[in-house]
Order: structure tokens, then C-alpha cells, then sequence
């Protein structure tokens, strides 16, 4: 009996150690984007590969006495679990954001993710992920520390092999390395992943303190901060002036040939409803600060002139007397609304934007259902804006930002374009948002979340130009833009950052005065419309209808 005991605790102790072997290898040789990862049959191919870290580890880890090196290794473990729950964060960023974590500045990203979980799975499901994501990060801190300690001891107590083994590994490495041999996808044979990761995350935290202090000198730096307040905006005097935001328009919604076609219908059925009211419009792109996500810091960047791309930048921009496009107005005599049907908590950013009104979701009186992340249809906060200000009699020019969300991810439920006048309070949505598909059956099938994406589009930009022809008299003038393009998960891990924009008039000097921007007539842009940065419109369109701009 007790040698079968014995048995078995050498088996197990053979099953735990080769497992701990697997763990700690898988977690030095795991890359941070799903794309990175070995075509084919992953768990061959990783088996092929010789990390650095390994044998370094190892071999200073022989170097020291007892007491030090359990220590040491104690640390190493955790440093590897703690890098390893980095990359598959990373994973999830490169896949929403098009991007990598930064572990200063993202945290605040993750309460929007978790908001996205509670629209497509519901608040049990969000809260399910939640709970096993912490119980994963808490499992890989604790497994991948008690590997490392165990093989620390299985190969200090067999420390001549391993000395050998660690030579001949490291010479192969560097022959590796020397003459750059890969496996399948081009995947380096010599592996060093987690050792750059390391750096790359160590070298985050002074890199955003050096970003923080350029930025404090960019902001200070405006041509426009002290032209005297009737020299600005001249040219759009008398005109009442609309920016809209539309959320997730980029660039892939007209160019994307998987989905595009629903898009561009609408945007040849919206430029027909234009002509018919004597409106024409202009198109380009900008390449947004952002993907995926993080709409606000395409909004400053938008507004501000400044490329705000992290929340560091947004905070340091908030809090400055920074000369927003907004504000440009407001010093111009335009009376500056903002229509936030997205804000349904305190937004002390409206003070810096210099909106004389702002209409959150509670303000909107708003009696229907939400849309998943969408508190309302585009169509009723657009038909909102016309009965608290561009529909009142007597007022001064106007200037009226509105963020449309209905175009939010996770693009479903969506609403119907309902007659203007039997909007009501908004309860006559409920029926058709009970009859729409739900964001849990369309993200079941990526073809669903790609048509219903576009159909999202096509519904907010077809709610701009409606609202254009239902109410707009010949002094309206409308920009609309993207903020940024969607997730990946809808047009593949390499889509840019360009989103289209239009500006609409009806008098045709207002749209004179961008003719040297070499926009595309309509709402559609060609393939080869110009491509600014977004934070270079600011300037641009100051300097268009300003005397600067007058035509020569």
C-alpha cells in the first residue's frame, strides 16, 4: 500500500511539475494580440520557441544562495503572472481599441467595458464575465508564482544538467537570433515576448510624464486665442450652425465592401433629399485620435485643435482655457447649446466647451425604452433640438453640438425613422424596440453585428439630412462627422482611423469658402478625398470663415 502511495505522489508530483512547466513556457512565449499568435496549430508551433527570459532566469537563479533565490523566484512568478495578465488585456485592447493597454492612463476604460457587457449579455452575464476575469487575473498571480517556485527548486537540486542546459539553450538562441529563423508566420524561433513586454510597460509610466509635459506646452501655443471676437467666424453671421457627431462613422462604413452597400444607398437617397431643398454638401476624412471606443477624446481633439488620444491629455485639456470651436462661436454672438443625450451624470466639461445650454438625458424628456448603451433614438433628440431652441421664433444665431448614439456599439436594439410629428415623448418607440432583435441574438453571429452596424449608420446620418429637409431654412448650416471608426469586430484588426465629414448649406458661399480643401461633392467621398488629422479642423475651419479665408 504505501508503495502505491509512493507511486502515486511521484506521478502526480511528475503531472504537476510538467504543468507548471507548460504554464510558465505558455506565458513567456503568449504574444499580446490575438493576431500575433502562430497560424496552425498553436500549441506545436509555441513548443518550437526558445525564450530568453527563461534561460537568464535560470541561470541567475542558480547563481544564488537558497534564502535569495526562492525570494527571486517568488518575485519572478508573479512579475510573469502579472505580464501575462497584461497581454491578454492587450488582446482585448488590439481588438476593441486597435491598440495596447496603458496600465497609467486606461482604467477608466474599463468601466465602459463593462457597461458594454451589461448591454449585450445583461447585467447577470456582465457581472458573470466580471467575477471570472478577476478570478483568472487572481489564478495566473498565484499559479504562475507557484510554477516558477517549484521548477526553482527541481533544477537547483539538479544544478550541474541545467547549468549545461542553460549553455546549450542559450548558444542555439543566439544562432537563432543571428540568422533569424522563424516557424510558420513568420514567429521568431528566439523568443523574447515577455522581456519586451516588460519594458514596453516599464517605460509606459516616464513616457506618459514626458507626453504630459508636451502637451502642457502645446496647449498653450493657439493662433486663434487672441483674435479679437468680431473678427471670428465672419463669414457664417446671420447662419445658424449644427455639428453632429456620429458615433462609430468611419471610414470602413462607405468603403467596406462586406457592408457598405446599406450606407451607401442612404447616403445617395440623403443627397437626392438635399437637392430637393436646394442643399448641397461637401466630403472628407479625418483620421480620428481614437478607435473603437473613447469618443470623447475624438470630440476634444475635434473641438480643442489638439490631438487628444489618452486620458491624460483629455484631463490636462479640460482644465485649461484652451479656445474650443465651440467656444470660437460663443465669443462670435452665437447663442452654443449642447444636445448630450450620452450624459446622464454631472458633465462639468460642458462649462469648458463655453455651451451656454446643455441638454443631458434628463433634460431631454425622453418616456420611451433605451437601446441597449443609447438612451434614446437620433431622431427624437434631433426633433428635441428643434423644439428647445432652432425651432423657437426669436432667439440669436445659433450653435448646437449633438452627439447621436444611436450608431453606438452594440448596434442593437435599433430604431425606425418614425414621421417627425408622432415622435411624442417617446414611448411610441416601445413597441418597436420589444419587436427589434436584441444585442444578445445579432452578437451571436459577426454577419449580424456587421449589418447591424450599418444599418445603425445609415439610420443617424438619414436622421441629420431628415431633419435638414423636415425643418432647416436656407441659413442652417450642418457639419457632421464620425468620431471614430467601430471595433474590430466589425471591420478587421487593420481598418485606419479615418472617419468621413461632411459639411451641408444651402448657400452656396458658405460652401465656396472650403473650395480650396479639394472636398468631394456630396455626401459620399471618393477613395482619394483629402485626409487631415482631426485636430488640424479647428484651425482650418477657423481660418476658412474668418477674414483670414476671404476668397481673393
Amino acid at each position: 500500500m504505501s508503495q502505491i502511495k509512493h507511486h502515486l505522489r511521484r506521478v502526480g508530483g511528475a503531472v504537476v511539475t510538467t504543468l507548471a512547466t507548460l504554464l510558465v513556457f505558455l506565458c513567456l512565449v503568449m504574444p499580446d494580440q490575438i493576431t500575433r499568435l502562430p497560424p496552425g496549430n498553436f500549441w506545436l508551433n509555441a513548443l518550437v520557441r526558445i525564450p530568453i527570459e527563461a534561460i537568464v532566469a535560470v541561470a541567475v537563479l542558480l547563481a544564488l544562495p537558497e534564502r535569495a533565490r526562492q525570494i527571486l523566484a517568488t518575485f519572478l512568478g508573479f512579475v510573469l503572472g502579472l505580464l501575462t495578465v497584461v497581454k491578454i488585456v492587450d488582446m482585448g485592447f488590439f481588438a476593441v481599441l486597435a491598440r495596447e493597454f496603458d496600465p497609467v492612463l486606461d482604467w477608466v476604460l474599463f468601466t465602459d467595458g463593462y457597461h458594454f457587457l451589461q448591454d449585450s449579455i445583461g447585467k447577470p452575464g456582465a457581472f458573470g464575465v466580471a467575477v471570472a476575469a478577476l478570478l483568472l487575473a487572481a489564478s495566473l498571480l498565484t499559479f504562475t508564482t507557484l510554477a516558477v517556485r517549484r521548477l526553482t527548486r527541481l533544477l537547483a537540486a539538479h544544478a550541474r544538467p541545467t547549468r549545461h542546459a542553460v549553455f546549450a539553450f542559450a548558444s542555439a538562441w543566439v544562432i537563432l537570433t543571428v540568422f533569424g529563423v522563424q516557424i510558420v508566420g513568420g514567429v521568431p524561433v528566439a523568443a523574447q515576448a515577455a522581456a519586451e513586454l516588460a519594458r514596453d510597460t516599464a517605460l509606459k509610466v516616464p513616457k506618459d510624464i514626458a507626453d504630459q509635459k508636451a502637451f502642457e506646452r502645446e496647449v498653450k501655443v493657439d493662433a486663434f486665442a487672441n483674435l479679437p471676437d468680431d473678427q471670428l467666424l465672419t463669414a457664417l453671421r446671420g447662419k445658424d450652425v449644427v455639428i453632429g457627431f456620429v458615433e462609430s462613422y468611419g471610414r470602413s462604413a462607405v468603403e467596406n465592401p462586406e457592408f457598405n452597400s446599406t450606407v451607401l444607398a442612404q447616403l445617395k437617397a440623403d443627397d437626392a433629399k438635399l437637392a430637393s431643398r436646394g442643399f448641397a454638401a461637401r466630403t472628407g476624412f479625418l483620421t480620428s485620435s481614437t478607435a473603437g471606443g473613447g469618443s470623447w477624446l475624438a470630440h476634444s481633439t475635434f473641438l480643442s485643435g489638439l490631438w487628444i488620444d489618452n486620458q491624460q491629455r483629455y484631463r490636462s485639456l479640460v482644465n485649461s482655457d484652451r479656445l474650443t470651436l465651440t467656444r470660437a462661436f460663443k465669443r462670435a454672438g452665437f447663442r452654443t447649446v449642447g444636445v448630450e443625450p450620452g450624459v446622464t451624470y454631472a458633465w462639468p466639461e460642458g462649462q469648458f466647451y463655453g455651451y451656454d445650454q446643455v441638454y443631458d438625458v434628463h433634460s431631454l424628456d425622453y418616456h420611451g425604452p433605451m437601446l441597449s448603451w443609447s438612451t434614446m433614438p437620433d431622431q427624437y433628440a434631433m426633433r428635441q433640438f428643434q423644439n428647445f431652441e432652432y425651432g423657437k421664433t426669436t432667439r440669436p444665431p445659433l450653435l448646437g453640438e449633438i452627439t447621436l448614439t444611436s450608431s453606438h456599439t452594440p448596434w442593437a436594439p435599433l430604431p425606425k425613422t418614425l414621421p417627425w410629428d408622432q415622435l411624442g415623448d417617446g414611448s411610441v418607440y416601445g413597441p418597436i424596440i420589444k419587436s427589434a432583435e436584441g444585442a444578445g441574438s445579432v452578437w451571436k453571429d459577426n454577419h449580424k453585428v456587421r449589418e447591424a452596424y450599418a444599418t445603425s449608420i445609415a439610420y443617424s446620418v438619414d436622421t441629420l439630412i431628415s431633419y435638414v429637409e423636415k425643418y432647416a431654412d436656407d441659413n442652417l448650416v450642418m457639419i457632421f462627422l464620425g468620431d471614430h471608426q467601430p471595433a474590430s469586430v466589425v471591420v478587421g484588426q487593420n481598418a485606419g482611423k479615418d472617419v468621413p465629414i461632411s459639411i451641408v448649406a444651402k448657400d452656396p458661399k458658405v460652401l465656396d469658402r472650403i473650395n480650396s480643401w479639394g472636398w468631394t461633392n456630396g455626401l459620399t467621398p471618393a477613395p482619394t478625398a483629402p485626409v487631415w488629422p482631426m485636430n488640424q479642423f479647428r484651425d482650418k475651419f477657423l481660418t476658412a470663415f474668418s477674414p483670414e479665408g476671404e476668397p481673393h
